[in-house]
């Protein structure tokens, strides 16, 4: 009778795999049943899932399940995804922990199945080889982190301001909010990859009052909302440790067809620890990647102690119809506040120029990358707050837009420029910018000037926003690595000559840039003997009050 009521418990408890995100759910359905454990696909295409009812005792009372236990090979040939996806189905619908065995080698091929992971997760030293050279549908995640906890509207709230405290709701506990405007385009991108622009957004932690977390503080004004979303988040941290992921590289044409077969990150809280990630397989061509940890819609997120390996960088033809290099990651984030990547580093060298830089984010905030050694640093879409310390960056260095404060400290940087403000979203950066106890290696030998900060601006294109430099940039103890320069190097500059065109009073510009107010210099070194410059422009900088000394 126990086992019957059981039974009928868990064939009404279907599990569906339905984290927060967008997306068709796929359902996994977990029976009781007298019989052996087995999985496999039913007449809807969904998965199927039997498990005897002294398996599910025995489960049960090791709190802890293994994909061997679902029928799982682990002999690197057969296709385990299946028994992968229904092992942690069964788990997340007992709250059980999941191991691999430290031995196996999972093979997963191009099937278009998901495994939605909910509870504490141990890949263990064991290997998973991901093969993308066909696959059904490049979008679906290989796992996605996901929460049981559903996300809903707030349909009460008509506007919000940028900075405000407080939003009047009452909430179950404390949520992640994402706010939209679709009547309002920003981030209009300018250049090769040109675009209309994305609806005005953001995200912010509020707690059950409905109070604002200010350290990551709404950073826009919005007079209109068109959708406004609660995600609860997760009071437990949700840990997944270990293994050793392999993707075999898609064949695919080279074009904007991003591959998203990855572990996506769809919940609050959550920690990976010491998770390796590498390519095999990449020739001449194949289309990009989404990040094979893509963060999104979340809060709370730390990567350490991991290894992953950044792509290999191919071209195609660009929205204004000119080749141009792909952006292709292997970590995004995106919509994620709080995200922290301590002492991860990449399989390939940090200055090798054959490949793209590792990390692109969009519309986030707080991000954090500390003991790090890693090619690149990029906020696209804005990033508001961002700390680099402890680490060393390579080739393509530190790309950023956004707001707050960007502090650099106790880093080597390599690239153009220290810092790169994005010409594509406007050069902008409205806050401030310190840089202490840092070593600069400009990334190319032959240039006959190197700027600190460099970026483009005309002044003619509408980027939603109005654009800003920093506000107040600190610079205390840099050491410029100029020593391969060429004969007629010109020394470092504060600022590049970010519009050329603006060499006197009567350049106009449509849309003003708002420039840099104030620099504080403090110990800044050359090892050329070169002194640092205001800029290859002094014209657009002639205002900027410079401090030097103590």
């Amino acid at each position: 009778m126990t086992h019957l009521i059981l039974t009928c418990l868990l064939v009404l408890a279907a599990v569906v795999v339905k984290a927060q995100t967008k997306g068709s759910p796929e359902q996994v359905v977990i029976t009781s049943l007298d019989g052996k454990t087995r999985v496999y696909t039913n007449e809807n295409g969904n998965l199927q899932v039997n498990v005897s009812p002294r398996n599910v005792d025995k489960y049960k009372a090791a709190s802890l399940v293994r994909y061997s236990d679902f029928g799982a090979k682990g002999d690197g040939k057969a296709d385990d995804m299946d028994a992968i996806a229904a092992t942690h189905a069964f788990a997340n619908l007992h709250g059980l922990s999941v191991k691999a065995d430290g031995k196996a080698t999972y093979y997963i091929g191009g099937k278009e199945r998901t495994a939605l992971i909910r509870t504490d997760t141990d890949f263990n030293t064991a290997s998973f080889i991901i093969d993308d050279t066909e696959v059904q549908n490049r979008n679906a995640a290989v796992f996605t982190v996901g929460s049981a906890l559903k996300p809903f509207k707030l349909e009460s709230i008509s506007s919000i301001q940028r900075n405000q405290k407080k939003i009047d709701v009452s909430l179950p506990g404390p949520c992640l909010i994402t706010v939209t405007n679709t009547t309002v385009k920003q981030y209009i991108r300018y250049g090769l990859n040109q675009n209309n622009g994305s609806p005005q957004t953001d995200l912010f932690v509020v707690d059950k009052n409905g109070n604002v977390d200010m350290n990551a503080p709404i950073i826009w004004t919005f007079d209109r909302i068109t959708d406004m979303v609660a995600l609860p988040i997760d009071e437990k941290p949700l840990q997944i440790t270990g293994g050793r992921f392999t993707t075999i590289a898609n064949k695919a044409e080279s074009a904007y067809t991003y591959y998203n077969r990855n572990l996506a990150i769809r919940r609050s809280n959550v920690i990976i620890d010491g998770l390796q990630h590498r390519i095999e397989g990449e020739g001449d061509h194949g289309a990009p990647y989404g990040g094979f940890i893509n963060i999104g819609d979340c809060a709370y997120v730390t990567i350490k102690n991991s290894i992953l390996t950044g792509h290999r960088t191919y071209s195609t033809i660009g929205a204004a119809g000119k080749p141009v290099s792909m952006g292709t990651y292997d970590l995004s984030a995106n919509r994620a506040l709080n995200v922290s990547f301590l002492n991860c580093s990449q399989t390939n060298d940090i200055n090798d120029t054959r490949y793209w830089g590792i990390l692109g984010s969009n519309f986030c905030k707080n991000l954090l990358y500390d003991g790090c050694t890693l090619s690149r640093f990029d906020a696209h879409q804005g990033v508001a707050n961002a700390t680099i310390r402890n680490s060393t960056l390579g080739h393509m260095g530190i790309n950023a837009i956004g707001s707050g404060l960007l502090l650099i400290e106790n880093s080597t940087i390599r690239g153009r420029s220290l810092v790169n403000l994005r010409p594509d979203y406007g050069s902008t950066w409205q806050g401030e910018l310190v840089i202490r106890n840092c070593v600069f290696v400009p990334a190319d030998a032959r240039q006959t000037s190197v700027a600190l900060i460099s970026g483009s601006y005309s002044g003619e294109h509408d980027f939603g926003y109005t654009c800003y430099m920093p506000e107040q940039i600190t610079i205390d103890n840099l050491r410029i690595d100029d020593s391969q320069h060429p004969e007629n190097y010109r020394g470092p500059a504060i600022f590049a000559n970010i519009n050329p065109q603006m060499t006197d009073q009567s350049y106009r510009e449509k849309f003003p840039y708002v420039i840099t107010k104030e620099v504080t210099l403090r110990n800044i070194t050359t090892v050329s003997g070169k002194e640092l410059r205001r800029s290859d422009n002094p014209f657009m900088f002639r205002e900027v009050k410079l401090n030097t000394g103590q």
